[in-house]
């Protein structure tokens, strides 16, 4: 397809990086608005399409949620926002990300714990088996912390 204002999903896809399916899913979620028809019934997008594919696909990258997303292109949408809002909603996921780093820390101290129990022998038993056996309540925060039985 030459370079114009119009182009197909595959070109989109192309484009963006953004697999087709997944343009496809955002149509229907209504993060990606529907695009119009060819007079064959393919869909015709644009470069305003491809720009809020693209602001969808870096939001993504960042690990804004498609909820998350969909609520930002809503306030673009309606030119309803502020800066300050914007700058609230990244400082609440900014909060997000850095529990998830610590979850991550806590995953990687306990998954190392297992790992230096295990003498990796030729034996039935294994301590990371039992370990994960083991019957502990599951928190968000301490999901992953390892106990003194470990």
């Amino acid at each position: 397809m030459k370079q114009t204002d119009e182009f197909s999903i595959g070109a989109l896809s192309e484009r963006s990086g953004v697999n087709i399916e997944t343009i496809r899913y955002y149509e229907k979620i209504g993060v990606m608005p529907k695009p119009a028809r060819s007079a064959t019934g393919y869909r015709v997008y644009g470069n305003d399409h491809a720009r809020r594919l693209h602001f969808v696909r870096r939001g993504r990258e960042l690990g804004f949620s498609l909820d998350e997303l969909r609520g930002l292109l809503r306030l673009v949408d309606g030119h309803a926002y502020t800066c300050r809002e914007v700058h609230e909603l990244t400082v609440e996921h900014l909060k997000d990300i850095r529990q998830k780093i610590a979850d991550l820390r806590r995953l990687q101290r306990a998954m190392s714990e297992m790992a230096a129990r295990c003498t990796g022998d030729q034996v039935p038993e294994c301590p990371i088996i039992d370990a994960l056996f083991e019957m502990r309540p599951v928190s968000r925060s301490r999901s992953v912390r390892p106990s003194a039985g470990f």
